[in-house]
């Protein structure tokens, strides 16, 4: 039950936001969610550039998803460059000071693409038309594919999915997932977004299901390197809250260019 009131919450929580919220309040929190992800990112791989005033490090990598209020790809993109190019005078100003330049300018580099950029999109799907009903069904998909996962995983699951970096992940928790989470984004498309063929969104849903489990895979991968069970505490019950946008963080970016795109009708 612990982690059971925890999560309705979380859900009630979110599907208020998307429901209720305008852009800016939306972006607001994605801004503040972000932050706490990157937070917890710094936390478990000693991310630090020493000397700087309180926070500096922390604006220059959320570029991109302060850029995302402005609703356009181009925007992001400028705040990923502008990201970069401030990195490399972080860099240059505190070199004598970093043990492992390499190291502190990699992990930088990978917390503004893979936490801030690909956070941005979770905004300018927002942006979109139906972008609320995108983000509900992309929501349905996340949360059918974990459940089905786990229960699959445990009624069937012998074989391990990529047992040196998640031993708990299955093959058939895998399938359970991707069984789950295909059903119910048709279920879901069929009362938030009636013109859209369930065909294409059950091969959506599938896409996004495999990228989801590959980004929970990639989070793994970070905590097993820095042995660290969850990403943080916040979450009673549930970890940190970069245990919880894993899955979002690459599923995003990858529904908002299949919709700007038109690879979805």
């Amino acid at each position: 039950m612990g982690r059971v009131f925890p999560g309705i919450a979380m859900a009630a929580g979110w599907i208020l936001l998307l429901a209720f919220a305008p852009v800016p309040l939306f972006w607001l929190c994605i801004v503040l969610v972000t932050g706490r992800a990157l937070f917890e990112f710094s936390r478990m791989t000693g991310l630090s550039f020493p000397g700087q005033p309180p926070g500096l490090l922390a604006g220059v990598i959320l570029l991109p998803v302060l850029a995302s209020l402005a609703g356009t790809a181009q925007a992001v993109a400028a705040g990923l460059a502008g990201g970069l190019i401030g990195l490399v005078f972080l860099v240059l100003r505190r070199y004598s000071s970093l043990d492992n330049v390499l190291e502190m300018f990699s992990l930088a580099i990978m917390g503004l693409v893979y936490i801030s950029f690909c956070g941005a999109h979770v905004v300018l799907i927002r942006h979109l038309e139906h972008g609320v009903a995108w983000l509900l069904v992309l929501t349905a998909i996340t949360a059918a594919s974990d459940t089905g996962a786990y229960y699959a995983g445990r009624a069937f699951g012998k074989k391990k999915l990529c047992p040196a970096i998640s031993p708990g992940k299955t093959v058939a928790g895998g399938i359970g997932g991707l069984a789950g989470g295909v059903v119910l984004a048709v279920l879901a498309g069929l009362v938030l977004l009636p013109t859209v063929h369930p065909l294409w969104l059950g091969l959506v849903a599938a896409l996004l299901v495999v990228i989801g489990i590959t980004g929970d895979l990639a989070e793994s991968v970070i905590k097993r390197a820095t042995g660290c069970k969850d990403s943080g505490t916040i979450l009673a019950g549930h970890g940190g809250l970069l245990d919880r946008v894993d899955s979002i963080l690459l599923t995003a970016p990858v529904l908002y260019y299949l919709l700007v795109f038109g690879l979805v009708a």
